[in-house]
């Protein structure tokens, strides 16, 4: 797709939370006309949820929203109306492409599920993204992406082998699916422009989460053998840990996968006496001992900065990182230079580091165009606009109540 053509595309945003709407940035980061429609009634899960801007709630002064919304216009449309279901209908004739994240049958009982969008606009590209996928026994269930990392086995991974697992502390399903969200809705511009038709696109956030877990899945079908809490241990690396440095909750992860990396890191050490005892002359003997092993390391890393521990191990090639904060990340000079964060001045959130893209397109960059946008902050300019109202259409169509 060329430049030309993403300013060309149209997409109707009924998704909320994460997995639509960052799938939508996508596109709309790279110059396509992105409306989100929200609901007065029951706003996206981001707007309530913190951090807020100085710890004051409020629907424009949630973080989240304007992390994963820059680029975007927002309308509000009660679809309880049936003035505002018919704007639906006229902004879904508009579109290229609709895309809603809803427990299935949401949007069906609204009146726009794929049967009737598809008979508004024939050649209409919709995508539904959801727990589990729109058939089988349990489509139904709805769930947030929390719960749905330990439906889709990440959890069995997550802990330490004498505790019990350990919640995933995000919602990594929503992550993960947003990317493939993204290719299928470009994958399906294409067929559309190659043979002028559309087609309904049904992402699973759990299907999607699988593809990440795919050693442990053969790892059983292969072998039987069923996956188990590591903590910061890896089965085929010794020693593989995050180890304590100097300073305060400060850590570096080391991570040893051969002999010779082995050696290299005792050079780094000084060659102490310990490290040529038997028990750790192999990768088993070091696998065995890796409790032992893991506290000798520590014991020469709590003596220097993370950041020494990583220069020092990166410069005798061994695999080394510092482990990052949040404030870390955010002054991270190399993220800096790579212009992660987009600056963007929020009318409620004031200059706001927005999530940038992590690719760099030469021909067709993404680029920040406007802020996240305030709740129904542009109802007005898509309705007469982007649809074509008149004034006085759009006065009737405010005092119908289809805004809220």
């Amino acid at each position: 797709m060329t430049d030309v053509a993403f300013n060309k595309v149209k997409v109707a945003d009924f998704s909320w939370a994460v997995a639509g709407p960052l799938a939508t940035k996508y596109l709309a980061d790279h110059g396509a006309t992105v409306v989100r429609i929200e609901s007065p009634k029951r706003p996206c899960i981001l707007r309530t949820s913190p951090p807020f801007k100085d710890e004051k709630p409020g629907f424009d002064r949630a973080g989240y929203f304007a992390w994963y919304n820059p680029n975007k216009y927002s309308i509000v449309l009660d679809l309880d109306k049936a003035e505002a279901k018919e704007t639906a209908r006229k902004l879904i004739a508009w579109s290229d492409i609709v895309v809603e994240s809803f427990s299935p049958g949401t949007i069906e009982s609204w009146g726009f599920g794929y049967e009737k969008v598809s008979k508004i606009k024939p050649n209409i590209i919709m995508l539904s993204s959801s727990s589990q996928g729109q058939t089988g026994p349990f489509a139904k269930f709805s769930s947030l992406g929390i719960p749905l990392v330990g439906l889709a086995g990440f959890s069995q991974f997550l802990g330490w082998p004498d505790h019990c697992a350990l919640p995933f502390p995000m919602a990594y399903s929503d992550i993960v699916s947003s990317r493939l969200t993204v290719a299928a809705l470009i994958a399906a511009l294409i067929h559309k422009r190659r043979t002028g038709k559309g087609q309904y696109i049904d992402i699973s956030q759990v299907e999607s989460s699988l593809q990440f877990l795919a050693p442990m899945i053969l790892a059983y079908t292969a072998n039987g053998r069923e996956g188990q809490l590591l903590g910061n241990s890896h089965p085929s690396a010794a020693p593989h840990s995050i180890y304590r440095c100097r300073g305060e909750d400060t850590w570096c992860a080391i991570a040893v996968f051969t002999d010779k990396e082995w050696q290299a890191l005792c050079n780094v050490l000084g060659d102490p006496g310990w490290s040529r005892e038997t028990k750790f002359s192999t990768f088993l003997g070091r696998k065995e001992n890796e409790i032992e092993l893991n506290g000798l390391i520590e014991e020469w890393t709590m003596r220097h900065s993370p950041e020494e521990v990583m220069s020092e191990m990166q410069a005798a090639e061994v695999a080394a990182g510092v482990v990052q904060s949040n404030r870390d990340l955010h002054q991270d000079k190399q993220l800096r230079a790579r212009q992660l964060f987009w600056e963007t001045e929020h009318e409620e959130l004031g200059t706001f580091p927005s999530l940038g893209q992590a690719f760099r397109l030469s021909g067709t960059p993404s680029r920040p165009f406007r802020p996240a946008p305030l709740l129904g902050k542009h109802t007005a300019y898509v309705c007469t606009e982007l649809l074509g109202m008149s004034d006085e259409e759009f006065v009737e169509l405010l005092q119908s109540g289809a805004f809220g």
